[in-house]
């Protein structure tokens, strides 16, 4: 059985802002230092701004100097999925919801230990449950 969230540009667009619009559905990514969680350090969980799969806990955030909220490991495995993203004359590693196929950002091997991965993660791909 798919349980995956298929829904219309246009159902997409009446359900989130037109900035998480073009972000989560249209692949764009904010400014560094704009976004709302890029400096949060509040305690909670970290959901898809589309479809609230949890995707992020903050015991996993760190600061990466990057400007974008970083996570060294997802919550739940099984909500993320990746995709090789050559847009924009670079070779990079997209990071999709799995259960909505949202854009959330990208996925480098430049993180700190224990995993060695920084998830840089657009916060209007996000919202925030704060414990």
């Amino acid at each position: 059985m798919d349980d995956n969230i298929k829904k219309s540009a246009e159902d997409w667009r009446q359900s989130l802002t037109p900035e998480q619009y073009r972000i989560a559905r249209e692949k764009g990514t904010e400014r560094a230092f704009t976004g709302a969680f890029w400096d949060n350090h509040e305690d909670g969980v970290y959901r898809c701004i589309c479809c609230n799969a949890e995707l992020f806990n903050s015991a996993h955030k760190y600061d990466s100097g990057s400007g974008w909220p970083s996570f060294y490991q997802p919550a739940a495995d099984e909500n993320l999925a990746t995709e090789e993203d050559v847009s924009h004359f670079m070779h990079r590693t997209e990071v999709v919801c799995k259960k909505c196929d949202a854009h959330l950002g990208h996925l480098f091997d430049d993180g700190p230990e224990p995993t060695g991965l920084r998830y840089c993660i657009n916060s209007a791909s996000l919202k925030f449950e704060k414990k």
